[in-house]
Parts: C-alpha cells; sequence; structure tokens
C-alpha cells in the first residue's frame, strides 16, 4: 500500500563505505553517554538504519563496539563503545 510517499534513492555501497571514518566518530560520540540501538543511533544521526547497521557491525568486528547484554524486547541490543580505538 502506498501512502504516496516516495523513499529517498539508496545509495550505492561504496558511497556507504566511504564514509565509514567519519560515521564512526559520529557514533562514538553518540556512544560516550551510554550504550544505544541501532535505531537510537540512526535517530541521533540522521542517517538510513541499513547504512548504519553497516558502520555499527564494521565497528563490532574491530572490537571499537560490543553489545550489553541480550536483545531488548524489540529485539535490538544495546552497543557501548569499549574504548578500543583504531
Amino acid at each position: 500500500m502506498s501512502l504516496g510517499l516516495k523513499e529517498p534513492p539508496r545509495r550505492e555501497f561504496r558511497e556507504i563505505a566511504r564514509e565509514e571514518r567519519v560515521m564512526k566518530d559520529k557514533i562514538l560520540a553518540i556512544l560516550a553517554d551510554g550504550g544505544k540501538t541501532i535505531p537510537e543511533i540512526t535517530e541521533a544521526i540522521g542517517y538510513p538504519g541499513h547504512e548504519v547497521v553497516y558502520w555499527v557491525m564494521t565497528m563490532r568486528r574491530y572490537g571499537l563496539v560490543e553489545e550489553e547484554g541480550d536483545a531488548n524486547d524489540e529485539g535490538y541490543f544495546v552497543y557501548a563503545a569499549t574504548g578500543k580505538t583504531l
């Protein structure tokens, strides 16, 4: 069912990956106040959720963030900064 709203065009993967370094710093700044879920991070930085997932999972892979406990009732993990730097 369409409500007449158009989604912005999706960016290509290489564009998203190119911003990884800048977004890493923004996400870590947001997490400095405490752990956040992907939707909370998405709202704070104003980028689409699928892009935030890419950046957070990359940061997780390199040990910059980690999950705090189990997923919440909505199925989201809370991610917190580990304090590690690259």
